[in-house]
C-alpha cells in the first residue's frame, strides 16, 4: 500500500493533454518530481509550464513513445536527473477505427506502434530500474499504470485496430502484475480501462506521422470518427476524477480500474459468450437504434 507520495518521482507519457495532464497535476499537488513526455511539443511545453509553477521539479522531454531509442533516451534522462522512477504512467495512445480490412498497413504500424510498442518500450525501459532500485533499498516501492480502455475487454465494430491494441495491453498489464510477484513486493502494476472520457484520444489525427497527413479516410473511417467525437465529447466523467481514481488505486494496490464501473456488464456479457461456446452477442442489443444507424451508414 502506497500512501506517501512527496518527493517520489513519476514519468507520464501522453502528459499534455487527458489522463497524463490530469496526473501531472495531480503529482505535483502531491509534491512529486515529474518526467513528462508527450510527441506534441506545444502541448508539452504548457504542460511542463503549468506543473513549474505549481511547484513540481520537472524535466519535459518531446518523445514518441513508438520509436524504442527515443523511450531509452527518456529513461536515461530520468535516471540523470531524478533516479530510478518509482511511478510509471504508460499512458500515451491514439484512437482509429473503421472496417477492420480498410486499415492500411501505416493505419496498423501507427496504431500498434504507440498504443502497444509505446507500452512495452516504457515497460522494458523503466521496469529494471525500479527493481534495481527496490534491490537496493528495502524501503522503495513502485508502481506501473498502463493506459488500456474498456476497448481493451470488449469488441465494439468498427474500431478494429484500437480494439486489438488495447486488448494486448491489458494483457501484457495482467502478464506484468503477475511476472512482478514473482520476484518482488515492493513494486506492481494497475491497468486503467476507460470508457468514453472527455480527452485528446478523439483528436488522435492531429498527431499522424508525416505521410498519413493527407491519406484520405474511408466512409467507415469518417463514421467511426464521428461516432466517437459524439461519445468522447458527451461523456459525463471527467478527466480529472478518472485520474483521482488512478491515484486512489494505486495506494489500494487495485489493479483493474475503471471509469465507469457500469459497464462491467458488458464484459461479462463477452465472457458468457465466451464461456457458453455461443456467438457474440449484438453490442447494440440495450441501444438498438444505433446498431440500426451504423449498418445504415455503412451500406449506404
Amino acid at each position: 500500500m502506497i500512501s506517501d507520495f512527496r518527493n517520489k518521482t513519476a514519468v507520464l507519457t501522453g502528459a499534455g493533454s487527458g489522463f497524463g495532464l490530469e496526473c501531472a497535476r495531480i503529482g505535483a499537488k502531491l509534491g512529486m518530481n515529474l518526467v513528462l513526455a508527450d510527441v506534441q511539443q506545444d502541448a508539452l511545453d504548457r504542460a511542463v509550464a503549468e506543473m513549474q509553477t505549481a511547484g513540481a521539479q520537472v524535466l519535459g522531454m518531446r518523445v514518441d513513445v513508438s520509436k524504442a531509442d527515443q523511450v531509452e533516451a527518456l529513461g536515461a534522462a530520468t535516471m540523470a536527473r531524478f533516479g530510478a522512477p518509482h511511478f510509471v504512467f504508460n499512458n500515451a495512445g491514439v484512437g482509429s477505427g473503421g472496417l477492420i480490412w480498410e486499415n492500411s498497413l501505416q493505419d496498423w504500424e501507427w496504431v500498434i506502434g504507440v498504443n502497444l510498442m509505446g507500452v512495452a518500450h516504457g515497460i522494458r525501459v523503466f521496469t529494471p530500474m525500479m527493481l534495481a532500485a527496490a534491490d537496493k533499498d528495502p524501503a522503495f516501492q513502485g508502481h506501473i499504470v498502463n493506459t488500456a480502455s474498456m476497448a481493451g475487454l470488449l469488441n465494439a465494430p468498427n474500431m478494429g485496430i484500437y480494439n486489438v491494441s488495447k486488448h494486448a495491453v491489458v494483457s501484457m498489464t495482467e502478464t506484468l502484475y503477475q511476472d512482478l510477484a514473482l520476484v518482488t513486493d515492493q513494486i506492481s502494476a494497475s491497468v486503467l480501462c476507460p470508457f468514453f472520457v472527455p480527452t485528446g484520444i478523439s483528436a488522435s489525427h492531429r498527431n499522424r506521422p508525416e505521410g498519413m497527413q493527407g491519406v484520405r479516410p474511408t466512409r467507415s473511417q469518417m463514421i467511426s470518427q464521428a461516432m466517437s467525437d459524439k461519445a468522447v465529447n458527451s461523456g459525463k466523467v471527467s478527466a480529472a476524477e478518472v485520474a483521482q481514481k488512478v491515484f486512489d488505486a494505486i495506494g489500494a494496490n487495485q489493479f483493474y480500474i475503471y471509469s465507469h464501473p457500469k459497464s462491467i456488464g458488458s464484459v461479462q456479457v463477452r465472457m458468457e459468450d465466451i464461456l457458453l461456446s455461443r456467438n457474440p452477442t449484438d453490442p447494440f442489443a440495450h441501444k438498438p437504434e444505433l446498431g440500426v444507424d451504423l449498418r445504415k451508414a455503412l451500406r449506404a
